[in-house]
């Protein structure tokens, strides 16, 4: 089950309450099929809460463990766009070790014990007006992975304001967007590739960049 995730919305339920794509998904099902009792919809991946994009869910069990596999093996392709505060030229290819204090995802020495490889690539697109447009190609999938990794070298995402933005977005998500994911189909066993162009509020932003970036992938 492929589905477009709003920014704002959370991929899965926490203590706040707040509607979740994992629960929405569960309740579209059950009346759709007109399915009786709890419906399965297994969570292969996550998206934070003010990013927006394609997520993917398991039907079954045997075709969520199958998704969650290809993600562990690092085979599965996930690109993002972002835009970020601060001029970036050129590509990059990025490696920190990340773990969480409590709640808070840090990026930590090599040295840590408790440290998780954070990798992922990148390419500047195009800067304007103290911005930069990237596109991002996650290796490994860490909590706040990308948005820790640009601000801790001094290019926070335009509007995440929890890592020192100073610049809004759209008054309360960030400049995140899952446009692209490919992976092998887990029944079909078919090479399958979806990609989502961003929500209005990007629309102020790099037009025509983002017009060529998802005409090319």
């Amino acid at each position: 089950m492929v589905v477009a995730k709003p920014a704002g919305i959370l991929a899965q339920s926490d203590e706040t309450g707040d509607r979740d794509l994992l629960t929405l998904g569960k309740a579209w099902l059950k009346k759709k099929f007109k399915k009786p009792g709890n419906v399965f919809l297994g969570l292969i991946h996550r998206l934070d809460r003010p990013a927006s994009g394609i997520m993917i869910f398991g039907r079954n069990s045997k075709a969520a463990a199958r998704l969650t596999d290809q993600f562990k093996a690092r085979t599965v392709d996930k690109r993002y766009m972002a835009i970020v505060e601060g001029t970036l030229a050129g590509e990059g290819h990025w490696t920190d070790y990340m773990m969480k204090n409590g709640r808070t995802p840090t990026i930590v020495s090599k040295n840590n014990t408790k440290g998780k490889l954070a990798e992922l690539q990148w390419r500047a697109l195009s800067s304007a007006g103290g911005l930069t447009l990237v596109e991002v190609k996650l290796l490994t999938g860490r909590p706040h992975q990308i948005r820790l990794q640009f601000a801790s070298r001094g290019f926070p995402l335009l509007g995440d304001l929890r890592y020192e933005a100073k610049r809004v977005f759209d008054g309360q998500n960030l400049a995140l967007h899952a446009y692209h994911l490919s992976l092998v189909h887990p029944t079909l066993k078919e090479q399958k590739s979806w990609k989502l162009p961003p929500p209005e509020a990007w629309r102020p932003f790099f037009p025509q960049e983002i017009k060529q970036l998802l005409a090319g992938s």
